[in-house]
């Protein structure tokens, strides 16, 4: 018996700074969308490039009644010509026509700073995406980790993990995820330990930092070997787009000291660092190209290609040569 399809909700509200948790929060509301609609289109557009006729046209129905989903990114930027528009527009959403906004939960405009608010006020479904800086916070992300991919795991192999993966919180999901499909679902101290003792990890993380370097042997050569043990694709995947996205952002912020970046980039000191001196060897049209890249391996890598693996060797091979683009 197949499951009915519902409408999806018309209004996604993705609140806060928390990179790796607001991607899968519009991730999944894009899933939901595409269960109702497989066809539904995507558009993903940051404020400052919106209008309001811009806006109006992507709101306005289809004349074949196609589906499409609609993300706004750092709302928390947003004027208010174009918070008017989309206030106007969730009055009366259209069918059809799913609207997610991504916004920091800051902003230095009122329009901006009250924009949550009147979301919430229209009946969005809000995810919150809190900043996770505290030990106990990134523990209970380490616990929801292992019980989302099905598994279960004891404070001390909680603390065991975070001892031996670091904070980063995109190696962490990585790492709780392989344990639990190694482990058969129960983790504990022993369990990370004898995971960890005596080998050196491959991460998506080490792939994408070598494919972003323009090491195009050296990445292919972790990426074949990080397939072989295991690590999931999708993992994979989000580690290039991660690698790729922190570069540009650092690049369109221009030179400056990375504590004082950090604030406006929502990103910590260390990573603002190490992504400057990624940067050096990007050009403006390479690293456009490399989002390009990195937004194709994600569809693919999720179904739209017959063999993710190639698809990810090509995504690699694409995006080192990016990096030669000037």
């Amino acid at each position: 018996m197949s499951r009915p399809v519902t409408t999806p909700p018309p209004l996604h509200l993705v609140l806060g700074e928390e990179e790796l948790l607001v991607e899968r929060a519009v991730r999944e509301a894009l899933d939901t969308a595409r269960l109702a609609d497989p066809a539904a289109d995507a558009t993903r557009i940051p404020v400052s490039e919106l209008t309001p006729s811009y806006f109006a046209e992507l709101v306005s129905p289809s004349l074949f009644s196609e589906g499409r989903v609609i993300v706004l990114d750092s709302a928390q930027e947003i004027g208010q010509e174009n918070a008017d528009a989309v206030l106007s527009y969730v009055a009366d959403p259209a069918d059809g026509i799913v609207l997610i906004v991504v916004h920091s939960g800051g902003g230095r405009s009122k329009a901006a700073k009250s924009l949550p608010a009147a979301l919430r006020k229209a009946g969005a479904v809000v995810t919150e995406c809190p900043k996770i800086t505290k030990p106990a916070e990134r523990e209970a992300f380490v616990r929801n980790e292992v019980r989302r991919a099905g598994g279960r795991i004891d404070a001390a192999g909680v603390v065991a993990l975070i001892d031996a993966v670091g904070t980063d919180l995109r190696e962490l999901a990585s790492a709780a995820a392989q344990l639990v499909a190694d482990s058969g679902g129960s983790v504990d101290e022993e369990a990370v330990r004898r995971y960890h003792r005596g080998r050196a990890e491959v991460t998506g993380f080490q792939v994408a930092e070598k494919a972003v370097a323009g090491d195009g042997a050296a990445a292919l050569e972790s990426l074949r070997w990080a397939q072989q043990i295991g690590v999931a694709h999708v993992l994979l995947a989000d580690a290039l787009a991660d690698a790729v996205r922190t570069i540009a952002r650092v690049s369109a912020a221009g030179r400056g000291h990375p504590n004082q970046l950090a604030g406006e980039l929502g990103m910590p000191p260390w990573k603002i660092r190490k992504a400057q001196g990624q940067s050096k060897g990007w050009s403006s049209a390479g690293l456009a190209k490399a989002m390009r890249v990195a937004a194709r391996v994600n569809a693919d890598v999720k179904g739209a290609a017959a063999d993710p693996g190639y698809a990810l060797e090509r995504a690699v091979l694409d995006i080192v040569a990016a990096r030669r683009q000037r």
